[in-house]
């Protein structure tokens, strides 16, 4: 009987062979390649508002009150189908006026954007005025710009808001453990401070308005109740927005809010000087000072 062949050995400086992946291992891998692919894929699925949505999903949609980002993604179809003048819109009309009291900000002032879009609705007039005397400022003031969408300068002083500083004042007498930088641009509800006061509890100092932080109090300050926090600048998409209204509806009282714009300054783009330039004109030509 012969003998097992003994194997040569390795020489020294041959290199180590890797195991093959197994058929396991390779199927693993595979998954998670694929869900790295996925998982961003469905979060701009689920959040990006240009996907088209059936009749049945616009439907479903503008009465999702657990999802409020599916009633903006509603709400903001059916104003696209109402610029193209698309009569099926007129099907969810009175979702509209409905959703004009709906307890979150954010679907609100999508809302009075929305009812801007289609003037001959008696109804969108009659809400938006009410809208004027919205808690949110953000609320009053796309309500403000939509009327005039209408041929209604009721709004105008929400529309001039739309061109102040956002004052923030401390809700409690406290510390300042945490604050935001000035010169840092801010959504709308974004956080600005943290406000510790009473028994080691935290008050949460948010924006009420999109723009950047013109001042904040710093961290370790001993702020009272009342006492102002932080200052936040307009965004300039609501600063446009506003001298764009005031172009047609604008009176001379309304001159010194708009000249700042007109300056200048890093922290203000050439179109937003264009139209406070514009803006001021119009109101001159129509007050007979030129």
């Amino acid at each position: 009987m012969s003998a097992n062949p003994i194997p040569a050995p390795r020489p020294a400086d041959a290199p180590l062979q890797k195991p093959g992946m197994s058929r396991t291992q390779k199927l693993l891998f595979f998954v998670t390649a694929w869900l790295i692919c996925l998982m961003p894929f469905l979060f701009w699925w689920n959040t990006w508002f240009g996907r088209k949505l059936s009749d049945q999903q616009l439907a479903e949609y503008l009465h999702d009150s657990k999802k409020p980002r599916h009633i903006q993604q509603a709400l903001v179809q059916v104003g696209e189908r109402i610029t193209r003048q698309d009569a099926t819109a007129k099907q969810w009309y009175p979702d509209l006026v409905r959703l004009a009291s709906d307890p979150v900000e954010e679907v609100r002032n999508t809302d009075a954007w929305v009812m801007g879009q289609d003037t001959s609705v008696t109804g969108f007039h009659e809400t938006l005025l009410k809208m004027l005397a919205d808690p949110s400022q953000m609320v009053r003031g796309n309500a403000a710009l939509s009327l005039v969408r209408f041929g209604d300068a009721t709004g105008r002083p929400q529309i001039l808001g739309l061109l102040q500083p956002a004052h923030i004042a401390a809700p409690e007498s406290g510390r300042i453990l945490d604050a935001d930088r000035p010169g840092t641009a801010i959504h709308q509800s974004g956080l600005i401070a943290k406000l510790e006061f009473g028994n080691k509890q935290i008050a949460e100092i948010r924006s009420p308005i999109p723009g950047r932080i013109h001042s904040v109090a710093g961290t370790g300050a001993n702020i009272s109740a009342g006492t102002e926090v932080a200052i936040v600048d307009p965004a300039t998409d609501q600063v446009w927005e506003a001298l764009r209204a005031l172009y047609l509806i604008g009176q001379p009282e309304d001159l010194p809010a708009i000249r700042p714009y007109e300056r200048d300054l890093p922290d203000i783009s050439n179109d937003v000087r264009q139209q406070a330039v514009e803006t001021e004109q119009a109101i001159e030509k129509r007050s007979g000072s030129q």
